[in-house]
């Protein structure tokens, strides 16, 4: 039997369209096929794989098969990579170290890079160790790889490697003096933590702002507590407060516009921070107070988990022949970017922020479409099941997916340098962009362009959603993933300027 031609019927129904034969156990007068696939399988899949093995196996034997799904990660693919170099190919095995190894996953299969020393190529053939590994690969991993190797400098036989580790930054939490201090609890702060450095965990600590919002309600037991949002100079921060009798009618006389210092636990519950209040008082910052704004992190030295690819469209070559590219397109680069998340809310103050699931983005440069960045974002919580049924990501497709603390690193070195696009970006990604930037550290303080009023600058439609304009440029695409996303809206962006002869309005 070929397991080619097996594999080849095998693969003709669209759940099984990737999937990889890792064994064939025989016992008796039976064979069962061991089938693994990347998707979502039916009860017709395996039927159909049942009716194919039955016609791969000899004469007077019985076929089965064996249908279970994993979902390539990027550890995963890694150790594999690492176990076929060194089974297939000692001699280069010798010259790459398990830290040499890195891999990029993307839909329906991904890339591997492998790091060697300059002159080490001159010792094996390049394409031939690259074909053989993406070919082995095909056959124990669901979905079709790719590689490359790269270059670095070797000293006295081993690699002088560049720092990976974060270059020195500053994230000491910043406070200032707390003035015009009047008790209800009496806590006498006498200084308040920036909100927007409320990062981690924090007992007895003061914030200190403008309340914008409070309602009073009541517990399960029919106690009275208090909602409250306060602001100061640098974020907003959502509280509970939990009065007490001789205090509740003080709390109650508080109203949106006065200042005051919320004192308590910043705290973990149900995996996110949460502000508890334990007391408050008035006080405000000082009269004149210029709230600092913290630099950014450096751009890091390197990628570490998310690794950009080359990507082209060859429509758009074709369309670019028609109208000429603005010169301003053509003279900076662009990062557009879209988002899959667990939800909708962009604003801590308004109660947990939504986490991102997927990254998505592609670079113009030079006015063509040139890189790509795709990524999912690990979740330590369960998927809503209104956000599977829209975006088809499912938690195991989450599993052994990076920290987003890393994937958003990674995001801040793709768009240095860059202006980012997006659709509907300044009112929904870039707010969750940033956020979870800040929290490392990385301030995403790029021009940013939106293409929905672009859109409505220049054309007339029924509506502004995504495919609707795309529907308007004959552009087809898989909505509701990241990267596909990105890369309609990176077309869409481009026949825009080209329209308009120029860019829009940051």
């Amino acid at each position: 039997m070929k397991s080619e031609e097996y594999l080849e019927e095998i693969r003709k129904r669209e759940n099984l369209s990737r999937a990889v034969l890792k064994k064939i156990v025989a016992e008796g007068d039976t064979a069962e096929f061991q089938l693994v696939t990347d998707r979502t399988y039916t009860r017709e899949d395996c039927a159909y794989a049942d009716e194919v093995t039955q016609r791969f196996v000899p004469e007077g034997m019985k076929g089965r098969a064996a249908v279970t799904k994993s979902v390539p990660t990027e550890e995963g693919v890694r150790r594999t990579l690492l176990g076929i170099l060194r089974t297939r190919y000692p001699a280069v095995a010798a010259f790459v170290s398990p830290d040499d190894a890195r891999v990029s996953l993307s839909e329906g299969g991904g890339r591997f890079f492998l790091t060697v020393g300059e002159d080490d190529g001159a010792l094996f053939s390049e394409d031939e160790v690259l074909d053989g590994l993406s070919k082995e690969l095909g056959k124990q991993i669901c979905g079709v790889w790719s590689g490359e190797f790269r270059r670095e400098k070797r000293a006295r036989g081993e690699i002088e490697r560049e720092e990976t580790a974060p270059a020195e930054y500053d994230a000491a939490p910043r406070f200032f003096p707390v003035e015009g201090y009047a008790p209800i609890d009496g806590a006498e702060p006498e200084h308040a933590i920036y909100i927007d450095d409320l990062g981690r965990e924090y007992e007895g600590v003061t914030v200190c702002g403008t309340v914008t919002y409070i309602e009073e309600k009541l517990t399960k037991n029919g106690k009275p507590y208090f909602s409250v949002t306060v602001s100061d100079g640098s974020g907003s921060l959502r509280a509970a407060y939990f009065s007490k009798k001789a205090t509740v009618e003080k709390v109650r006389a508080v109203q949106r516009g006065d200042s005051v210092c919320l004192t308590g636990d910043n705290e973990l519950y149900n995996g996110s921070l949460s502000f508890r209040a334990r007391k408050i008082d008035y006080g405000a910052p000082p009269e004149g107070y210029v709230f600092e704004t913290r630099p950014s992190r450096p751009v890091p030295a390197r990628y570490t988990c998310v690794f950009p690819t080359p990507v082209s469209d060859f429509v758009q070559g074709a369309l670019f022949g028609e109208v000429a590219l603005p010169a301003a397109l053509k003279e900076r680069d662009f990062v557009v970017f879209d988002l899959e998340t667990t939800g909708l809310n962009t604003s801590a103050a308004s109660g947990n922020i939504d986490r991102i699931i997927e990254i998505g983005a592609v670079k113009i440069a030079k006015g063509n479409i040139a890189e790509k960045f795709s990524a999912f974002v690990a979740c330590p919580v369960k998927l809503p099941a209104e956000i599977v049924e829209i975006t088809g990501i499912t938690d195991d497709m989450l599993a052994g997916a990076p920290k987003i603390g890393d994937v958003i690193a990674d995001f801040y070195k793709f768009c240095d340098g860059c202006a980012l696009v997006g659709h509907n970006a300044a009112a929904f990604d870039i707010k969750l962009v940033r956020y979870y930037g800040e929290k490392e550290g990385y301030l995403f303080s790029h021009r940013v362009y939106d293409t929905i009023p672009f859109s409505q600058e220049l054309l007339r439609l029924p509506n502004y959603k995504l495919n609707t304009i795309a529907d308007y440029f004959g552009f087809t695409f898989n909505h509701h993933r990241a990267y596909d996303d990105a890369f309609v809206t990176a077309k869409i962006f481009i026949e825009l300027c080209k329209k308009k002869g120029g860019l829009p309005r940051a």
